[in-house]
């Protein structure tokens, strides 16, 4: 059965990703601008640990495509060319968040000794 349903599960995969890509393409959007602080501690905590320069990136184009769809239009074919809306630049650091919190969570909590 799983033989069988693999490649029309991948067709079906590689069609969504192209059509989430080409949606983000016409604002000029990254994946990674999706990701909400607000919905993941984890999110919150990595985007704190991007550089200056990172963050300013990602709010200019949060900035460009609520201003593009308040306009009720998108960037040039040419512009949308150029986007690359799969170059993750937060998902590693949400990763690595994820993997300190449970090796945190891991350790066995240090117990406090009684003062004599």
């Amino acid at each position: 059965m799983r033989k069988m349903l693999e490649p029309m599960l991948k067709s079906m995969s590689v069609n969504y990703r192209r059509t989430v890509g080409d949606e983000l393409r016409k604002y000029g959007l990254r994946y990674d601008e999706l990701l909400d602080e607000g919905q993941d501690l984890y999110v919150g905590e990595a985007l704190k640990r991007l550089t200056a320069e990172e963050r300013d990136m990602r709010a200019q184009r949060l900035k460009r495509a609520i201003d593009l769809s308040m306009k009720h239009s998108y960037l040039t074919k040419e512009e949308q060319a150029m986007q690359t809306p799969f170059d993750f630049y937060l998902t590693p650091i949400v990763e690595r968040v994820k993997a300190e919190r449970a090796e945190q969570e891991a350790l066995p909590e240090e117990e406090t000794l009684p003062e004599q």
